[in-house]
């Protein structure tokens, strides 16, 4: 039985990685499940008993390089005596550096952001996505209209303004070093790039 599972799970890894480069090469929308069975090596049937349907699957190549919700919601927690919006602030520049350290998370946020329409056939697929960001964005806002926190926002910045502007920057950055990666270097100018963010957000960033 264990042999048996662990052939299941290199079928569905290998699927994913056809997947991942048939939809790098051509788009999502250009490919079907059909070629992607051909180029895993696998027959049509084998990848429904995998995947319910192409929104499926590419929802489980996103989650491959996504952080799972529950780490998600740990990372922002601020537990352990950990400041809070340092924790944020240290997922942020983490997220955007680990495109240049990680070559699949790159190929999978190319594919996010410059191969996929979102056609019907992945409408699961980008309400699952959206949810993802809602989430994020969300416990960014929790995190920000928590005290202490709150009060370190400064004049005129809600949790909502403040969670959303965090969000925009780490989209922008992705973009634009997904479409040009000479635009700045990810492992050495991120944490640049978010501190005058931070500064105009939390009243005492300098200091901090």
């Amino acid at each position: 039985m264990r042999r048996t599972k662990e052939d299941s799970e290199k079928t569905r890894q290998r699927i994913l990685d056809s997947a991942e480069h048939l939809f790098l090469e051509r788009g999502v929308s250009n490919t079907s499940l059909e070629q992607i069975a051909k180029a895993a090596g696998v027959t049509r049937g084998a990848v429904y008993w995998h995947f319910q349907n192409k929104a499926h699957l590419f929802n489980d190549l996103l989650n491959q390089v996504r952080l799972p919700p529950e780490q998600l919601t740990l990372r922002l927690s601020g537990c352990g005596g950990h400041d809070p919006v340092q924790s944020l602030f240290d997922l942020c520049v983490e997220v955007v550096e680990n495109l240049a350290r990680d070559e699949q998370r790159r190929r999978v946020f190319t594919i996010l952001l410059q191969r996929c329409e979102f056609t019907d056939e992945l409408r699961d697929a980008e309400q699952r996505h959206s949810s993802f960001i809602r989430q994020f964005i969300d416990l960014c806002e929790q995190l920000f209209a928590r005290e202490p926190c709150r009060e370190r926002l400064m004049p005129g910045v809600t949790p909502r303004l403040a969670s959303r502007a965090v969000h925009g920057m780490i989209l922008g950055l992705f973009s634009d070093w997904l479409r040009d990666p000479d635009l700045f270097d990810p492992l050495q100018e991120t944490a640049q790039l978010f501190d005058p963010l931070f500064r105009g957000l939390i009243r005492d960033w300098g200091a901090a």
